[in-house]
């Protein structure tokens, strides 16, 4: 493989983090209000709501093999991520215009959210592939820790700006939101364009040559299997993606319907989370280096946890805020850690295969998750429902725990001896927090399910 030199490798770090910026405020346009477009504006039932979340799951299912074996064939990617980009940002336009379609308006938004996450899934696949080639893995953990920063830094501004200006409108009001998915479309090209001027140099040669069988990533999974480090990996992220995707419908509904929020609202929800994103991205790419990627995203699938159970405590909106501010912290970790380790434990010379066979789980996953939320929500109340999602955010932070101890702590003590004794104190004092949230949950729970 191509060596890239240092002034390629800053050059392409710049541009990324340019390309994240406007990724990032293009797409927070889109998940930010899609859910207050759909029930408010479009009159969206919660089914409806939850297929906006698992429907662009089962399209990545689709996507990842023919995605998977036309990338096998390519010596670049730059191509062939930066069109999908663009296709997907014109989905945008298609939702900007739905307002005007004489359609079931809220189906005809479930069927573009579906359609975008086919691109969405070919471009995720192809740039984890192309990013992994262009940045080199003892750069990662502070180059994403940056260029997440930043991403987040313009997403924040973004959303505030937007949701300052939709609360000037009435909710149920549909075009305010069709001229911010417009705006949303034109920030995604400028997303493709800074994708394009990206330095890359063909492979020496594609993992698939032209000519060859094709073969399905579905034919490597007893590699996979026998790759200890990433099937590991895989057991944790299925267990912590479940119970975090599956309260995501839960999260809107709650919002909407018990707090009450309205745009502005929900742009100060965005707002605050990603303030102590930004905020925590430093150092959980700084631990993650001297403790390692599964340590961490222990620390920080218990701090996942606490999200649900602490949301549920109180409709009150600036109590809300203050929930968002504190969440922002172990999302930072666990977005950009799942996304490391991943790349870690992925061999080089199979990464494309590797990613999408998590890229595969990981989509059944999602698509699983958010029915299961809400047929939770169903059976019983949004407060049980949101509990049990606390429940297995929980496990899938211990299962990166009992990784760590089993596997990899003693690779890290003879690298930093004072690992195990950080993480041990650390976990006692998120242990005793979880405790504290617990007990309050407790008092607090019962009473509000009476009301």
């Amino acid at each position: 493989m191509y060596r890239y030199t240092p002034e390629e490798i800053a050059l392409n770090m710049k541009y990324s983090i340019k390309n994240a910026m406007f990724s990032a405020a293009a797409g927070n346009i889109y998940a930010g209000f899609v859910a207050l477009f759909a029930m408010e504006a479009l009159r969206a039932n919660e089914y409806q709501v939850a297929l906006l979340s698992s429907l662009p799951q089962m399209m990545n299912l689709l996507a990842i093999i023919p995605g998977t074996l036309i990338l096998n064939r390519l010596t670049k990617k730059r191509e062939f991520t930066g069109y999908n980009i663009a296709l997907g940002k014109i989905i945008y336009l298609f939702i900007a215009l739905i307002p005007f379609l004489p359609f079931d308006q809220a189906w005809m938004l479930v069927i573009a959210a579906a359609l975008l996450g086919l691109p969405n899934s070919f471009a995720n696949l192809s740039w984890s592939s192309f990013i992994g080639d262009l940045i080199p893995a003892e750069k990662r953990n502070n180059f994403f820790g940056i260029r997440n920063k930043y991403a987040t830094l313009a997403s924040m501004i973004t959303v505030l700006g937007v949701g300052l200006i939709l609360n000037f409108f009435d909710k149920t009001n549909p075009y305010p939101y069709s001229f911010f998915f417009f705006l949303a479309f034109l920030l995604g090209l400028m997303e493709s364009f800074y994708l394009f001027r990206h330095i890359e140099y063909p492979a020496d040669a594609p993992v698939t040559p032209k000519g060859s069988p094709l073969k399905s990533p579905l034919r490597f999974i007893p590699a996979m299997i026998k790759n200890r480090p990433y099937l590991l990996f895989m057991i944790c992220a299925i267990l912590l993606n479940f119970g975090w995707q599956m309260a995501w419908p839960l999260f809107n509904i709650y919002q909407i319907k018990n707090a009450h929020a309205t745009a502005m609202w929900f742009s100060f929800f965005t707002v605050a989370n990603q303030l102590s994103q930004i905020f925590a991205y430093p150092y959980w790419s700084r631990f993650a280096n001297k403790y390692g990627n599964s340590a961490m995203l222990f620390l920080s699938g218990l701090g996942l946890a606490t999200a649900p159970t602490l949301t549920i405590l109180s409709p009150n909106l600036f109590y809300l805020v203050l929930v968002n501010l504190w969440t922002g912290i172990p999302v930072a970790g666990v977005t950009m850690l799942l996304f490391n380790q991943l790349l870690h434990v992925s061999p080089e010379n199979e990464r494309t295969t590797y990613i999408a066979g998590y890229n595969i789980i990981i989509g059944l996953v999602g698509f699983i998750a958010p029915q299961v939320g809400v047929w939770l929500l169903e059976l019983g109340d949004i407060y049980s429902s949101m509990n049990i999602s606390s429940v297995f955010r929980l496990i899938g932070a211990f299962s990166f725990l009992g990784v760590f101890l089993l596997y990899e702590r003693k690779e890290l003590l003879q690298t930093h001896g004072e690992g195990a004794s950080l993480l041990k104190h650390l976990g006692g004092r998120w242990a005793q927090l979880s405790l504290s949230f617990t007990k309050l949950h407790r008092r607090v729970w019962p009473k509000r399910r009476d009301k």
